[in-house]
């Protein structure tokens, strides 16, 4: 049997009831759309933030773009971001009409180079959307600090960092905006499509409302174009409220497996996750490098063991967006890193006898390049 980069069977036999109970009590309740659930598990998602008003939507892309439009970025506007990360977060600077401009990544961590950012702003610059990739975060304090000199927005994409930590501050606390999505691969992942911004700012949250709502404060009436139907449905609203009880459990599941991985797979050549300083990695994904990728790929499909590669095309080298001109050179690590990198299966309920088997598999192969 195929042993899956990520599986969510087994989760759901230890939570089924309780994640069958979430989604009879929403039919019971009478309301299937922005009712109680919905209402609960925002107020609930932001207290666990430390505050701050969390607005859900339907999708973690629709996230980031009703994020981008609600902090003020509008068509011809650029925002800096990264080529090593989900196509989404690219896809949505590119929905609102603006401009994607890309900085380099770090050689160890993949995640932004923070150095570039000021020497990528121009005139047109509008906001700053840092990735907090594969589950830990980037460093914002420089971020910031270029934010207020410039006038900028600063928007988080934290779709692979619910509960992550920089030097005290949970991902998602710091910006203008921050975007999170819950599908079901994620840390905190629904039985399907979700999304949610979470925001310090009253304007902004009122913004984000009525743009996920046709652009309507009261029924029928717009108040803002361009609205969107955007919403959270209540079943998903529900089971997340139900898992957001046990994310920090997640957590500590994640971190097991990886704890297991990094002594397991010591002295094979593989390239394992380096942790930032200050940061409480939540692994996401369970990335690591190789020169021999491919080889090794194709080994451990034959053992019935499916690895994955995230992500294998930089955003920048893609046909759909060969018209904002970048060429390849133009972001060496970026490329070097998407020939070598890919991930291990990785879940917090993953058990320990499968993953001993990756190891193992790992080991074995790894030992013969």
């Amino acid at each position: 049997m195929t042993l899956a980069v990520w599986d969510y069977l087994n989760e759901f036999e230890a939570e089924r009831d309780d994640i069958l109970d979430a989604v009879e009590s929403v039919f019971r309740s009478g309301r299937l759309i922005l009712g109680d659930s919905v209402r609960g598990f925002e107020s609930e998602f932001a207290a666990y933030h430390g505050g701050g008003q969390c607005v859900t939507v339907d999708n973690g892309t629709n996230a980031l773009v009703l994020a981008l439009r609600a902090v003020g970025v509008k068509p011809g506007d650029e925002v800096i971001t990264v080529s090593n990360t989900a196509a989404p977060t690219v896809v949505a600077i590119d929905a609102v009409g603006a401009v994607p401009v890309f900085v380099d990544v770090d050689r160890d961590t993949y995640l932004m180079d923070v150095e570039q950012v000021p020497k990528a702003v121009t005139e047109r610059t509008r906001a700053l959307l840092p990735v907090h990739l594969y589950g830990q975060c980037v460093d914002l304090a420089p971020l910031e600090k270029c934010a207020r000199a410039g006038g900028l927005a600063l928007v988080e994409d934290c779709a692979q960092a619910h509960g992550a930590r920089r030097d005290g501050r949970i991902a998602g606390s710091t910006g203008d905006a921050a975007a999170f999505s819950f599908y079901p691969t994620k840390v905190l992942g629904a039985y399907g499509d979700g999304g949610a911004v979470l925001t310090g700012r009253d304007e902004t949250a009122d913004a984000l409302r009525r743009l996920r709502y046709y652009g309507m404060e009261n029924r029928y009436y717009v108040e803002t174009t361009p609205g969107h139907n955007s919403r959270l449905d209540e079943v998903q609203a529900e089971i997340l409220r139900r898992k957001l009880t046990r994310l920090d459990t997640y957590l500590a599941g994640r971190r097991a497996v990886a704890d297991r991985y990094a002594e397991g797979l010591a002295g094979t050549g593989l390239v394992l996750p380096a942790v930032a300083p200050g940061n409480d990695h939540v692994y996401y994904v369970y990335v690591v490098r190789h020169p021999q990728r491919e080889v090794i790929m194709r080994e451990m499909e034959r053992r019935s063991i499916s690895l994955n590669i995230s992500y294998p095309w930089p955003v920048h080298t893609m046909r759909g967006f060969a018209h904002l001109g970048y060429r390849p050179g133009d972001l060496p690590v970026t490329e070097h890193l998407a020939e070598e990198i890919f991930s291990l299966p990785m879940y917090p309920s993953l058990r320990p006898d499968d993953q001993e088997r990756v190891i193992e598999a790992l080991r074995e192969v790894t030992d013969r390049l």
